[in-house]
């Protein structure tokens, strides 16, 4: 017992492990999270539809989205981005980890006729010889993402869009990273029976890694049959260490925002977003 409780309360490595698809392929999980995804007035999995109403109304006059104007949107889910912005008769390719978000995605497209492409697949793996006017990676994907891994995927977007393309993605500030705090956590089915169908006892434990300005939410999930452990890696970012990045990988930044709706930047805000160009 002693040697399972140090393990469930041993401090990992920035990134050390990435465990995404316990989360969006598991038949359980993913089922909880495309409710969040649909849930219309909350800020889980997506935004609530009034931003992302707004947000969309900014991104088609911003980018000047159109007929034919090809978009890449990285972490799609159920395609409520993608579905709006077909609408607008813009050439949408959604890409997802989950089948089940994917799944409903392609039939709200079938039900109203829009031509999306979806791939079903972890996006740090997709590839396309197409060529893109605008990627989207919304709702703090990239913070999920390691320093190799965001490298990698920064690589792919200068490599996919056209020249002149643009990025618009979104992160969590260093000002949510301030109010992170270290916690450790036990409750039986924790979060509320959102990791099992069956009995479980779930471990949170919350580690802030001040250097990195990381936070990793660490769940302990033990089962009758099975123990896992799950990783929700975060990191939070300074516009300068974006702008970095960004840079570093051919991108440069035009734009600073406080969402992706448009809102002027605040740099008191919990988030921020970003338009970079490729050079």
């Amino acid at each position: 017992m002693f040697e399972a409780l140090n393990e469930i309360n041993t401090r990992p490595e920035p990134f050390e492990f990435y465990t995404a698809s316990d989360l969006w392929t598991d038949e359980h999980t993913s089922k909880q999270m495309l409710a969040f995804h649909l849930n219309e007035n909350i800020d889980v999995a997506s935004r609530n539809t009034e931003f992302i109403d707004r947000s969309v109304e900014w991104i088609c006059s911003r980018f000047n989205v159109g007929a034919g104007t090809k978009i890449a949107d990285f972490g799609c889910g159920p395609g409520l981005y993608a579905t709006r912005l077909a609408r607008r008769r813009a050439d949408v390719t959604g890409i997802d980890f989950s089948s089940r978000s994917i799944q409903y995605a392609q039939k709200v497209a079938a039900a109203e006729g829009l031509s999306i492409h979806y791939a079903n697949q972890n996006y740090l793996a997709f590839e396309t010889d197409d060529r893109f006017d605008l990627v989207l990676m919304i709702m703090c994907d990239f913070c999920a993402l390691s320093p190799a891994q965001r490298k990698s995927m920064l690589s792919k977007f200068c490599t996919i869009l056209k020249p002149g393309g643009s990025v618009l993605l979104d992160v969590y500030s260093m000002k949510a990273f301030e109010q992170r705090d270290e916690t450790a956590r036990y409750e039986a089915n924790l979060l509320n029976g959102f990791w099992s169908s069956k009995k479980y006892y779930g471990f949170l434990n919350t580690f802030k890694y001040d250097r990195e300005n990381v936070v990793l939410d660490k769940y302990t999930l033990i089962e009758a049959a099975r123990t896992r452990t799950v990783y929700n890696w975060l990191q939070y970012f300074s516009p300068e260490a974006l702008e970095g990045e960004l840079a570093e990988c051919g991108f440069l930044t035009e734009e600073l925002l406080s969402d992706v709706a448009g809102s002027p930047f605040d740099p008191e805000a919990d988030q921020f977003a970003v338009i970079a160009g490729k050079l």
